[in-house]
């Protein structure tokens, strides 16, 4: 049986031609890779997967993955690289060679004016408990689960000024009721 998601205006049936279609990664564009590993790494416990070099065209490809308890990753480079495009939920860190000696942040977030991007968001155990480890780790927020309409969702910038969204699941039940 297949399952489908709600149904909304302007969307159709899934035909088999998508089956086995799976969102893989988000990718984001860092100026420093060293500042965004140890961000992502330290504060969301992410490990990197794999790395990728291109230089040719003076780039590198960081994929991160929030690992659990008995997750293996294949030792070959080949193997690995097939294992990493075969997840789910997926963060890429592009970094294009040079960024990091420019000035500020380089990069629209994608919040402010033309907004396009939004955020991407981690599902977290205890919302409180994730607040209180961001400010212990110099975490800049966009907004706390106190404040502003939306409660129970928080929002907190990556260094290069990038949105994240933090809920926990059980928490959010009531939305859209």
């Amino acid at each position: 049986m297949r399952q489908h998601g709600e149904q909304h205006p302007g969307v159709q049936a899934p035909t088999g031609d998508s089956d086995g279609f799976r969102l893989n990664h988000t990718m984001l564009r860092t100026k420093d890779p060293q500042s965004s590993l140890g961000f992502y790494s330290r504060v969301f416990g992410m490990s990197v997967v794999r790395r990728l070099d291109f230089e040719e065209m003076q780039f590198s490809l960081y994929f991160l993955a929030k690992l659990e308890q008995g997750d293996t990753l294949p030792e070959g480079p080949g193997e690995r690289t097939v294992w990493t495009f075969s997840q789910k939920g997926l963060l890429e860190l592009t970094h294009n060679w040079g960024t990091e000696t420019q000035e500020g942040r380089i990069y629209h977030d994608g919040n402010a004016e033309p907004q396009g991007f939004g955020h991407i968001c981690f599902s977290v155990p205890n919302l409180e408990a994730a607040e209180a480890w961001f400010d212990a780790n110099d975490v800049e927020f966009v907004k706390r689960s106190d404040q502003g309409k939306m409660k129970n969702v928080v929002f907190v910038k990556d260094v290069d000024g990038y949105w994240i969204e933090v809920v926990q699941a059980n928490r959010l039940a009531s939305l859209g009721d």
